[in-house]
């Protein structure tokens, strides 16, 4: 098992890139596939805890967040957030990646290469 866990769509640009800056690293990683794995409560605060920058940012602002009817209000907090991503795994932006005690969005990419650095 790795030390690095990356929460990926495999329909994602972005989370394939995310892999791709992982394998030239020579980095090993734990792929989930989080729409077919969907993660729990407690596996997402987790995430929160170790998460640089704001517990927003998981969340992705796409047609689905519209049509729920959604605004910023409704995803300020990491409780808010938490439930949000269980009962619609397909609002977690991608890809999240997990090292040790941190975590962070992949967007912008920069983030992945920094996070796998340290």
């Amino acid at each position: 098992m790795t030390d690095v866990t990356v929460y990926h769509n495999p329909n994602c640009s972005s989370s394939k890139t995310a892999l791709a800056i992982a394998a030239d690293a020579g980095v090993e990683v734990d792929v989930v596939q989080y729409l077919k794995t969907k993660p729990d409560a407690e596996e997402l605060s987790e995430i929160v805890r170790k998460l640089d920058g704001p517990v927003t940012e998981m969340v992705r602002r796409d047609n689905t967040f519209a049509q729920l009817g959604l605004t910023e209000d409704d995803v300020q907090t990491a409780d808010q957030v938490i439930a949000l991503l269980v009962a619609h795994p397909k609002l977690m932006q991608r890809p999240i990646v997990v090292k040790g005690d941190r975590a962070v969005v992949g967007r912008p990419k920069e983030r992945i290469a920094d996070l796998l650095g340290s």
